[in-house]
């Protein structure tokens, strides 16, 4: 059994030396003490629903209303479905999860997943893991002097259902699959070709090669999303299914995540289940229970991929709502619940590693508030962005600022002609934000929406809407 406190402790005395870039860019100021006055306010004056004030506004890249956004906003697309990349590889559908993972100047590097189960990689044979799995990644570059994209190319493929991930301290992207699909089965009544076994997390650097051995210590469940503590290397992880693990993972050397470590999962004291129920202002004690098999698949004598999930109940921990987005700022992690909460439409938690506490810092009343939040970023200046993914049109961006504000800051307005943009045609404004992220210096927001498969890099006056 691990000694969770000595490993702790053990990771915060290794030594390691970081960029610049990634230790501002993966942490921001104050929100914490922002987000204490939202859990009082929000009920009562803290949410605005006004979206008379966001309007279209051309995209500079293809000239059309793609978005909507507050006056003083612009932005570009790029990196379409269908676009041919740097490498000649046509960029593929699914655009997800994504994060800064590198700054060289005045020119970025991101790292964008694409969440296809598919039956043939999409790259080439070296960066290949499974060549009948459609999943992976693809970098891209931006200027964010000139306000300019450079160039993408295939930087992981042959994985499956890549939904988001997280940067690291040490410039690359961990890129989790959603899935523990195995060879030659089938999902949903569709049979897949897939060689090797999924459900993984794979890293994926800025620049070069990709390593194709997945980070089996890091757990075999349906992964969502994840964040590093840049203080200690402690990686925290969510799970997307209807009964969730929050787990954390204690590596035993801090940017060599091969070496292995030792997984744990979240036992808040006295709450075996918070997807409903929990109350804001209480902040939750937590403690860790240990994972002793995170490759096993199922549960024993069942097919349900929870093997990892039924371990930690086994020992008392806590059960959420499909956990989504995560993301580190100021000294704590982020994570969305995306259907917790009494009316099953979201909650937004914050866990503080030195505290060891849990708080809820939202949960949304009504549809016509919040549906749904997946993704999530934190902004350089503190405030969250928040992404919609629901059963509405159109689909929503959110901001949650440091006043304890929740407001819409942009509407998915992607509405296609024949021939406007390629060979695309009809209405997309249902399509899921995903991938939200912010460039070191906070100017830039890039963020994806899924379907059909695009990103774009928004600027104009964040400070105004508090993030």
């Amino acid at each position: 059994m691990l000694n969770s406190q000595h490993k702790a402790e053990q990771i915060v005395r290794t030594s390691s030396s970081r960029r610049h870039f990634l230790k501002t860019a993966i942490t921001a100021p104050a929100v914490g003490t922002v987000f204490s006055r939202f859990l009082t306010t929000a009920s009562a004056h803290g949410i605005t629903k006004d979206h008379a004030e966001l309007r279209p506004a051309a995209d500079e890249t293809t000239g059309l209303p793609l978005l909507r956004l507050p006056e003083g906003f612009r932005y570009q697309s790029f990196g379409w479905v269908g676009d041919q990349m740097s490498d000649g590889v046509i960029t593929p559908e699914g655009h997800d999860g994504m994060a800064v993972i590198s700054q060289k100047e005045d020119v970025i590097t991101l790292c964008r997943n694409h969440e296809i189960r598919g039956s043939q990689s999409f790259g080439p044979e070296a960066i290949t893991f499974d060549r009948k799995a459609g999943g992976g990644c693809a970098n891209l570059q931006f200027d964010i002097k000139a306000g300019k994209w450079l160039k993408s190319w295939t930087s992981l493929s042959g994985t499956v259902q890549n939904c988001a991930g997280g940067p690291t301290p040490w410039g690359t992207w961990l890129s989790c699959e959603e899935t523990v699909i195995g060879p030659k089965e089938s999902f949903r009544d569709i049979q897949y070709q897939h060689e090797k076994h999924h459900g993984w997390v794979f890293e994926v650097p800025a620049e070069g090669t990709a390593s194709l051995e997945p980070l089996e210590a890091l757990g075999r469940f349906v992964h969502e999303a994840l964040a590093i503590d840049p203080r200690d290397g402690i990686i925290y992880e969510t799970e997307d299914r209807d009964t969730a693990g929050f787990y954390r993972f204690l590596p035993n050397e801090r940017e060599v995540l091969t070496k292995g470590g030792g997984l744990q999962m979240l036992k808040v004291k006295g709450q075996r289940d918070l997807r409903t129920g929990a109350i804001r202002g209480v902040r939750y004690e937590a403690e860790w229970v240990d994972i002793e098999d995170p490759v096993r698949r199922n549960t024993p004598g069942k097919e349900d991929g929870l093997g990892v999930y039924s371990q930690g109940k086994e020992k008392g921990a806590t059960t959420f709502g499909r956990l989504e987005g995560c993301w580190y700022g100021d000294g704590l992690v982020y994570f969305n619940c995306t259907n917790g909460g009494e009316a099953g439409l979201g909650q937004v938690w914050s866990f503080s590693p030195k505290d060891q506490t849990l708080q809820l810092v939202f949960q949304s009343p009504s549809h016509e508030i919040l549906d749904s939040p997946d993704n999530l970023t934190v902004s350089p200046r503190g405030g969250l962005i928040l992404c919609e993914d629901a059963d509405l049109k159109p689909l929503r961006l959110h901001a949650l600022s440091r006043k304890g504000v929740l407001k819409t800051v942009a509407i998915n307005n992607i509405q296609l002609k024949k021939g406007q943009y390629d060979s695309l045609e009809g209405d997309f404004s249902g399509g899921e934000w995903a991938g939200a992220c912010f460039s070191p210096d906070g100017q830039w927001l890039f963020v994806n929406i899924q379907h059909p498969g695009v990103t774009f890099a928004i600027t104009g006056p964040w400070d105004e809407l508090g993030v």
